[in-house]
């Protein structure tokens, strides 16, 4: 059984180093994902206090304890649905003002992804656990190619060019970016009587590229790191800590907290992201309940809050009078967020369980910071869940969780490189279709 262990672990290394390279952004919690692995997100996220399998050790460390020895494999087939829709007051605007982002709706192209979620423990003996996982963190993905704009066409036509390009959204061609996360942690679980205690070392990895930008280039503190440089990658290193507490037979309460990661500079793009390029994953923490209201029943109620005020690329305000690049220079405008969940799951026999769950969560994105957020609408607000397990026999089981995000939207006033034009506004929605495919294997002892 050692050498199949170490043959497992090797392969998930394996398989987590090459996930990375493959996985593509998305955005969900703003840009966090609502849940990990296949029962939880079938529960909306809810379970900080209910790790039943592997993946306890990216929802809550502590959790890991109790479950045996478990390999969990997931994948999620993600499909937002990303638009926004330009409006010009032609009647109310005076002679010679116009729009500068395109008039009508334009809508986001790449509409599928594939996002991996795998993870491992290891039982010790009774009161201890290991375990290793790689799971996606979150990310952003806009894709608008060659959008008609007539302002752009106008300007590329002067002689000289005013602008890079005769389309796009930022007259820059094709516009968008594309910033996916990941993380891989190392986990240790200890179990003392009722209080369980984990912890889970976190090494970060995340790519990021922008494109069609260069109308900008006139407010940045670097030009040549602004757009249009291919992917950049950047590292860090964090921590998780998780405790669960058994307060009766049949009511547990628990709780976890990651630390902020603090994540080496985008190079490529040190003229677009504030600090020289700096975009460190913010802090986030859950607790949560978790009853047993019958033998096959448990319901779930979660608290969670992201704090992304920790990165300053990503909440300081779009406006801010400073060059993109600089120091304390503009993000896109995001506040911290609270997040509510609940979560059921009824175990209706030896081999069928059934979930479902629902989430809601502030709104990160206001209506002064909808130009940038062309490029990030991370605006959804809530997730409605469902899902089941179907055991084949002792060690293997087949998961299925569904997600819908209802579409929501948020309107504002364009900002041009000439600043705010109040006679054109512009409203950014979305909305989003997830399922996620899983498979457990456990191990004897």
């Amino acid at each position: 059984m050692n050498g199949q262990m170490k043959k497992i672990t090797l392969g998930l290394l394996l398989a987590s180093g090459t996930s990375l390279m493959a996985m593509d952004a998305f955005a969900t919690e703003g840009y966090f994902t609502h849940g990990a692995g296949a029962r939880n997100k079938a529960m909306g996220g809810a379970g900080v206090a209910d790790g039943r399998d592997a993946t306890a050790l990216i929802v809550n460390p502590a959790s890991m304890v109790g479950n045996g020895t478990e390999l969990a494999v997931a994948v999620s087939l993600f499909s937002p649905k990303r638009k926004f829709t330009g409006v010009f007051d032609g009647a109310g605007a005076p002679p010679g003002v116009g729009p500068f982002t395109p008039v009508g709706e334009v809508k986001s192209s790449e509409n599928l992804f594939g996002i991996p979620n795998i993870a491992f423990v290891k039982a010790i003996d009774d009161t201890s656990s290991w375990g290793i996982s790689m799971a996606a963190n979150g990310g952003m993905n806009t894709d608008y190619r060659n959008v008609p704009n007539g302002t752009c066409q106008f300007l590329f036509g002067q002689t000289p060019p005013q602008v890079p390009a005769p389309n796009g959204v930022f007259c820059g061609g094709d516009t968008g970016i594309n910033l996916s996360q990941a993380l891989i942690s190392v986990g240790y679980a200890k179990q003392m009587g009722n209080f369980k205690i984990g912890l889970s070392p976190i090494f970060a990895f995340q790519m990021f590229e922008a494109k069609g930008l260069a109308v900008f280039g006139g407010a940045t503190s670097n030009p040549a790191a602004l757009t249009n440089n291919g992917s950049s990658q950047s590292t860090g290193f964090g921590g998780k800590i998780g405790v669960e507490f058994a307060l009766t037979e049949n009511i547990r309460i628990g709780g976890m907290y990651q630390t902020k990661i603090d994540m080496s500079e985008f190079d490529e793009y040190a003229g677009l992201f504030a600090d020289g390029g700096d975009f460190d994953i913010p802090s986030n923490y859950q607790i949560g309940i978790s009853a047993d209201v019958s033998p096959d029943l448990t319901i779930n109620v979660d608290y969670k809050r992201i704090n992304y005020s920790d990165s300053g690329s990503v909440s300081n305000p779009s406006n801010v009078l400073l060059p993109f690049g600089s120091a304390g220079g503009p993000g896109f405008g995001w506040d911290d967020i609270n997040i509510f969940k609940v979560g059921v799951e009824w175990r209706a026999n030896d081999q069928w369980s059934l979930r479902a769950g629902y989430a809601t969560n502030d709104q990160p994105i206001s209506g002064s910071d909808i130009t940038l957020n062309i490029l990030a609408p991370g605006v959804v607000t809530s997730h409605i869940t469902a899902g089941g397990e179907f055991k084949f026999n002792d060690r293997h089981s087949f998961e299925l969780a569904l997600m819908y995000a209802p579409n929501t939207a948020i309107t504002g006033n364009e900002v041009t490189p000439l600043g705010p034009n109040p006679f054109h506004s512009l409203t950014a929605e979305m909305k989003q279709y997830e399922a996620t495919f899983g498979w457990k294997m456990k191990f004897g002892k």
